[in-house]
């Protein structure tokens, strides 16, 4: 009897253990190194009270704030209107900070013109004025001339306009300078101009830049002498 016993228990554990691997097979087991399933990410990151923050747009100021901002000495002048709209599209223009840079540029373009430096040229006028700059290069650099350019003086710049108009400002700058103006032939022999005389020099530029635009830099696209 007890042999029969012992077969019985062997045949019912045998059978406990099919079930348990079957059990195994269709459920799977759990070992603790299964991969989670991912949770999505929210496009937006949300805030504690579940609001999704939007950028606030930069406040704009008024014509009345902005003119408080323009130099006294052009408040109430000609040149207010058009100051006032530029420093609304651009608020750290300042027109004396223009004319600083302005005057530099005309001292630039001229020592490059002299010298025939077309490559400094290029970047600071309109195509227009460049052309007419590149024209009368060429045509010494034909003739076998060069010139020579010192200015002597260079008074302050001064405002002569400024206007806005299809979302470009345009600056007219007078420039007071004393010069002395050679040219010279193939030989290095003098044929315009004379050392020891100073050309007192009144010219009007006009600048222009697009409001708005990413290139801060305003470019010479007008230029005429008049009488001092």
């Amino acid at each position: 009897m007890e042999g029969f016993q012992f077969i019985d228990v062997i045949i019912l554990a045998m059978a406990a253990g099919f079930i348990v691997l079957r059990l195994r097979s269709v459920l799977g087991r759990r070992t603790g190194h299964e991969p989670t399933e991912p949770r999505a990410e929210e496009p937006y990151p949300r805030n504690p009270d579940n609001v999704v923050p939007l950028p606030i747009p930069p406040a704009r100021r008024s014509r009345e704030a902005v003119l408080n901002d323009i130099e006294p000495a052009y408040q109430g002048t000609p040149h207010e209107p058009g100051l006032v709209q530029i420093k609304m599209a651009d608020p750290t223009f300042s027109a004396s900070g223009f004319l600083e840079g302005a005057a530099k540029a005309f001292e630039m373009i001229v020592a490059a013109y002299a010298r025939h430096d077309t490559d400094t040229l290029k970047p600071l006028l309109s195509p227009d004025v460049y052309a007419r700059f590149a024209a009368a290069i060429q045509d010494r650099e034909e003739r076998g001339e060069t010139m020579e350019t010192e200015l002597v003086v260079l008074k302050p710049a001064k405002l002569e306009g400024v206007e806005v108009r299809d979302g470009s400002a345009y600056i007219d700058v007078r420039f007071q300078s004393e010069q002395v103006n050679l040219v010279k032939d193939k030989s290095g022999a003098v044929i315009e101009g004379d050392r020891e005389h100073v050309d007192s020099v009144t010219d009007i530029w006009t600048f222009t830049h697009e409001l708005g635009a990413a290139d801060p830099n305003w470019v010479l696209v007008a230029t005429r002498s008049v009488d001092a």
